[in-house]
């Protein structure tokens, strides 16, 4: 989990060993060409052209950015494509399975104001990500969430499958 880039609108919380443990992405991310895909080379380029219905490269690298090293089980995409792009109909197969030591999980702000903190599994308090409508947050190890303003709405995405009981799901840190 190495992939850090200077955006603005992306933030890093990161243990005291220097491993990534969350991170937030803002609605208002327009960043694209930091982040890979770099398109740098013909075969990435070849790609493009086939699996986007004609594509444009330079567009393609204006509009599409990963968020998240390849190596991590939840990824990250941001796209943010014009009137008429398609993706041709495909599935994504498992090649490999990493192996973490808790569930990855993603929280998604449709509306309102939340305050994420983010904990390392140790324990470690690495600060408060304020969420807002459209922001994100990607959490590898521990966190709390409080909810700011009345009717705030999350949607919580995270790794299957769920355990048979609350307590077998969770770690509590406080």
């Amino acid at each position: 989990m190495s992939l850090e880039v200077d955006s603005k609108s992306v933030e890093y919380y990161k243990a005291s060993d220097g491993r990534i443990i969350a991170i937030h992405i803002k609605g208002d991310f327009n960043d694209y060409t930091k982040f890979p895909p770099y398109l740098d080379t013909e075969e990435a380029k070849e790609h493009i052209l086939t699996a986007y219905a004609g594509q444009d490269i330079e567009a393609e690298r204006n509009t599409k950015a990963h968020m998240t090293d390849d190596d991590v089980p939840l990824q990250i995409i941001v796209l943010n494509r014009p009137k008429g792009a398609i993706t041709k109909a495909h599935y994504h197969v498992v090649e490999e399975r990493t192996t973490n030591t808790t569930r990855h999980q993603i929280l998604l702000c449709q509306r309102g104001k939340v305050r994420v903190g983010v904990f390392t599994k140790e324990g470690e308090n690495l600060g408060d990500a304020i969420l807002h409508r459209d922001d994100l947050i990607l959490m590898y190890e521990g966190h709390e969430v409080e909810f700011l303003e009345d009717d705030s709405k999350l949607i919580e995405i995270k790794e299957g499958p769920f355990p048979e009981t609350d307590e077998r799901d969770k770690v509590d840190l406080k």
